[in-house]
């Protein structure tokens, strides 16, 4: 793809881009494929409708139109079944299931196609009239699947015109060497520790899944956003951070301005502004709060473990601002992370059961409830995968990133021109090592 890329005329290479990225989807996805370009088409048509609209009012009917009809693709795959299934328990019913298998990256380019009809009518980006231009961005191959969600005034300018650097081809072969080592080095491993005891045998047992869980989930989706932002580098394109080490936050406020930053933010700009933000009554302000949440819950996927950890997230970041916030502000830092650390991680036992049930057993089994007293199992993983724990939990820091700053900047800076291109040479060598021999590969955000 590279080669290619580099020997077409530049007027010419947005359609390369475009060619890869659908035989890309194609090859995984052949017949969603046209819901995803059913969905491209239909945003690109809703900003030339809003090009036309004469006057605020019919801005605003056109705009809710293409919102509604390019989000009715995502609720139809994604949630018709969890409505049904909840509405035959209901009544008593027993309405067939549709078992419709969910578009890859549906929940991705539909937001991303919702920027921009919406950006358009704010008249924050222009309105893009090249339909093949308007497709490249919905579907460029680097963050299809897994995002991060780039929105168009994002990549606005690039799309007309954009030049890759030595330095930016560089930095994103780096980039992308230390996603693909986060994902299939680290992420995997973790996901391995986590069925070896997904039993639950004891608390310890428990403790040992959740924990590696929460590592497993933060390498497997920033390890996804940056490979896609070193492959976006390398094309010339600058993608936004998606995580700036979100487990070192010392608060719930803090720990979503780290977290998934392109879905916070399109929640907050899209959703929670427009519905009056923290500028209306308080009573407003917490519905407000509620409805974004249930929201970001919903949007993870169609489950009430979802819904209810979209809530225990509101639930804190209310307690925060109105009740313990301040007094949680005095304490010494390391308590503060340590207290975070035990939300989050509770949060994720929710956001990765099936069920309530298995939420309640898992959040009991943690504190000795119906489970065995013995632990030998689990001792057992926590000594084989100790160093793999010490690891993970070091490189969620900003420390590994620090001293590799600290050691390329050595000997006037000649090292890293040494070392850099080394680690990315190991890392290659180490990820197709595992993946040549059949490892365990698990792509959690296939769910989402």
């Amino acid at each position: 793809m590279l080669l290619v890329y580099a020997l077409v005329p530049v007027r010419g290479r947005n359609a390369v881009l475009l060619a890869a990225s659908l035989l890309f989807y194609f090859w995984g996805e052949p017949v969603c494929l046209f819901v995803m370009l059913g969905t491209a088409l239909l945003g690109w048509l809703g900003g030339l409708a809003l090009g036309r609209a004469g006057g605020a009012r019919a801005a605003r009917l056109i705009s809710w139109l293409f919102v509604g009809l390019c989000l009715a693709p995502l609720l139809f795959f994604k949630y018709t079944d969890f409505f049904l299934t909840n509405w035959n328990a209901l009544t008593g019913q027993e309405v067939p299931l549709l078992k419709l298998a969910l578009p890859l990256g549906i929940s991705f380019y539909t937001f991303q196609v919702l920027s921009y009809v919406l950006d358009v009518r704010k008249g924050t980006v222009a309105i893009q009239k090249n339909p093949l231009d308007f497709l490249t961005y919905v579907t460029l191959f680097p963050q299809l699947v897994a995002g991060p969600i780039v929105r168009y005034e994002t990549v606005e300018r690039e799309l007309k015109s954009r030049r890759t650097t030595l330095s930016d081809f560089s930095s994103g072969v780096t980039r992308l060497c230390a996603g693909l080592g986060k994902k299939v080095l680290l992420a995997n491993s973790l996901a391995l520790l986590e069925s070896a005891e997904a039993a639950g045998t004891s608390a310890l047992g428990c403790w040992l899944v959740s924990i590696a869980y929460t590592l497993q989930l933060y390498f497997d989706f920033s390890g996804y956003s940056d490979m896609a932002i070193g492959l976006g580098r390398m094309f010339g394109f600058h993608f936004s951070e998606n995580f700036e080490y979100p487990y070192c936050a010392k608060s719930v406020t803090d720990f979503w301005r780290r977290w998934h930053i392109s879905l916070g933010s399109w929640f907050r700009d899209y959703v929670y502004i427009p519905l009056g933000g923290n500028r209306c009554s308080k009573l407003r302000w917490l519905g407000n709060i509620l409805i974004v949440w249930l929201l970001t819950g919903f949007w993870h996927g169609a489950s009430w473990t979802f819904l209810l950890w979209g809530l225990f997230f509101a639930a804190l970041l209310l307690g925060e601002k109105l009740l313990w916030g301040r007094r949680l502000a005095t304490l010494p830092a390391a308590v503060q992370r340590l207290l975070l650390l035990l939300a989050v991680n509770f949060s994720f036992v929710l956001f990765r059961a099936e069920t309530l049930p298995e939420t309640a057993k898992m959040l009991g089994g943690m504190f000795g409830l119906g489970v065995p007293a013995s632990t030998s199992g689990a001792v057992y993983n926590l000594s084989s995968f100790a160093v793999l724990l010490l690891i993970a939990a070091v490189g969620a820091t900003s420390l590994p990133k620090t001293l590799a700053a600290r050691i390329c900047g050595l000997a006037g800076g000649h090292a890293g021109t040494v070392l850099e291109p080394a680690f990315c040479l190991v890392i290659l060598l180490l990820v197709t090592a595992f993946l040549v021999s059949g490892s365990f590969n698990p792509f959690l955000y296939f769910r989402f």
